[in-house]
């Protein structure tokens, strides 16, 4: 039996967005806590338990890999899934949604839709798009594993 994309997806997000009990601003300047929770009611001067990040990390894994279900209209192995949910979880739904990423996807072009994983390494610091290294590994991680390699 195959793995699912839970568990393919978990780990993969985890190892990127470490846990943190107390609220940080990320380089692109968005309040973040727990495994890279984000959101309208992630502010300031938080502080969550382990058992609080996890809660709401299940609940974010299950909200993200909705949102790439109803964006992508072609099958999904399991490890492509949770490929695309870890991005998902980094740049958010909206930015994936008009990316040329999906849009390669849906055409039925995987090959063309991996390579697009490599866009999605900027953030916005102090105002100008900057290229993160973190987002540099992250993405390449991610494409590896959205074409089965590891």
């Amino acid at each position: 039996m195959s793995a699912s994309w839970q568990s393919i997806a978990a780990p993969l997000i985890q190892h990127y967005e470490a846990f943190r009990a107390d609220a940080y601003l990320c380089p692109a300047g968005v309040w973040t806590i727990g495994w890279g929770s984000t959101g309208p009611d992630i502010k300031r001067g938080m502080r969550w338990t382990r058992a609080q990040a996890d809660a709401r990390f299940a609940a974010d894994l299950e909200h993200f890999g909705a949102q790439v279900m109803r964006m992508v209209r072609v099958p999904l192995q399991p490890h492509e899934q949770a490929a695309l949910v870890s991005l998902v979880y980094n740049i958010g739904a909206a930015n994936f949604a008009a990316s040329t990423l999906v849009r390669k996807l849906n055409a039925g072009d995987r090959a063309a839709a991996a390579t697009q994983f490599a866009v999605w390494n900027k953030a916005r610091v102090n105002g100008k798009l900057v290229v993160l290294k973190g987002l540099v590994a992250r993405r390449a991680h991610e494409a590896r594993i959205f074409r089965g390699e590891s």
